[in-house]
């Protein structure tokens, strides 16, 4: 079973590039980044996050053109699940994960149109800084430059 966090679900502009994005928090996170902003996710907390949940939130959510994920829980099986039956019922939606994981596996690759791998690191800064360890994917492209926003002199 994947689980969210119901009050932190909300329409970003900036995770997703070009995308308006629901992002999804989930919780059972496995990771144990140190310095993470929400270790709070790491508890079994929320709610079962459905295909019907996801269709009921996408609706109340006019315009949204992206489904991001925002960790994968501790349920491969069902994570995956959700995917299929997401593209299933929103063919035109693309579907995001941030995985914080070094490496993922061939089926999440196929599973997401955009895959966030890495966990966070203090040092190395978030995926907006030039020298993260974090890297984003389009389809299996590095797009990650596309966060480094240059600033005006």
């Amino acid at each position: 079973m994947i689980k969210y966090v119901p009050e932190m679900t909300s329409v970003v502009l900036e995770e997703i590039p070009g995308r308006l994005t629901l992002a999804v928090e989930i919780s059972n996170c496995q990771g144990n980044c140190k310095g993470c902003h929400s270790p709070f996710l790491k508890k079994d907390i929320g709610e079962e996050l459905t295909p019907a949940v996801v269709s009921r939130l996408v609706k109340e959510n006019f315009g949204v053109n992206c489904i991001l994920l925002l960790g994968e829980g501790n349920d491969r099986v069902a994570l995956l699940s959700l995917a299929r039956c997401l593209r299933l019922e929103f063919p035109e939606m693309e579907l995001a994960l941030y995985s914080g994981r070094e490496q993922v596996e061939d089926d999440i690759w196929e599973a997401f149109d955009y895959v966030k791998t890495g966990p966070y690191r203090e040092e190395c800064g978030p995926l907006n800084h030039p020298e993260t360890n974090q890297r984003m994917y389009y389809r299996g492209e590095d797009i990650t430059h596309r966060f480094w926003h240059k600033k005006n002199a």
